[in-house]
C-alpha cells in the first residue's frame, strides 16, 4: 500500500538545523512532485516548498525561502527538507505530500513534529 512516512523532526534551538526525510513506498515516487507542508497549533496547513518529478524546479514559501532547501533521490524513493536557521515560528508538524498533476492524485504522509525553543 501506498506509505509517506516522516522523519528527522524534534527539539532545537533557535538558529539550529534539522534535516527531514520522506520515505515513500507503493508508488512511483519519480512519477509525482512532491511537496512539504507544515500546520502549527491552532493554524491551518501551510505550504511550504514544492519539488518537480525529477528534481528540474522547486519553489519556497516566502516565510522559509533561503533558509530552507528541498530535495529529493528518485533512486531512494526519498524527500528531503533541509532546514537551517531555524525561528520559533517554524514549531509545526510537518508533512510531505505527493501528487501527479496528470491524475490529480495526492497523497500524505503521518508528519513529524518540529519544535524550535530555547
Amino acid at each position: 500500500q501506498v506509505q509517506l512516512v516522516e522523519s528527522g523532526g524534534g527539539l532545537v534551538q533557535p538558529g539550529g538545523s534539522l534535516r527531514l526525510s520522506c520515505a515513500a513506498s507503493g508508488f512511483t515516487f519519480s512519477s509525482y512532485d512532491m511537496s512539504w507542508y507544515r500546520q502549527a497549533p491552532g493554524k491551518g496547513r501551510e505550504w511550504v516548498a514544492q519539488i518537480s518529478s525529477t528534481a528540474g524546479s522547486s519553489s519556497y514559501a516566502d516565510s522559509v525561502k533561503g533558509r530552507f532547501t528541498i530535495s529529493r533521490d528518485n533512486a531512494k524513493n526519498t524527500l528531503y527538507l533541509q532546514m537551517n536557521s531555524l525561528k520559533p515560528e517554524d514549531t509545526a508538524v510537518y508533512y510531505c505530500n505527493a501528487f501527479r498533476p496528470t491524475s490529480r492524485v495526492s497523497y500524505w504522509g503521518q508528519g513529524t513534529q518540529v519544535t524550535v525553543s530555547s
